[in-house]
């Protein structure tokens, strides 16, 4: 699987793909931190489509153990808690909200949010 991610993370720099103003490890981190939320709720769900999240979720913390600086695991875990938390919340948002525009809203977004994360590789 590590060599699988190193593939991918030089793609990924090759391609260019790394967003601007953020640092790799920033992103991956907050990535792998969306994608425990929606696999936590697509068991909630009892999704089918939490295997394909559960590999992806592998794929990028492969990826973010290959680019995190040594001495960075408290910055790096406060990135994936504060992005699951946040994530987590919209999932609520979506699926347990009265207002159907609003939760419509969050499934759209919380949607948008791992398909950019997802298409870090995958694109």
């Amino acid at each position: 699987m590590r060599l699988v991610a190193l593939f991918l993370l030089l793609a990924l720099a090759g391609a260019g793909r790394a967003p601007a103003g953020g640092d790799l490890a920033s992103t991956f981190a907050a990535c792998a931190g969306r994608l425990s939320a929606q696999l936590e709720h697509q068991w909630l769900m009892r999704d089918p489509a939490s295997e394909r999240t559960e590999r992806d979720r592998a794929v990028l913390l492969d990826m973010l153990d290959l680019v995190a600086a040594p001495g960075d695991d408290v910055a790096v875990m406060a990135t994936r808690i504060s992005a699951k938390q946040a994530h987590a919340l919209l999932l609520r948002r979506a699926t347990f909200n009265a207002d159907s525009s609003d939760a419509a809203w969050a499934r759209r977004r919380a949607a948008a949010e791992v398909a950019a994360c997802t298409g870090l590789f995958l694109g």
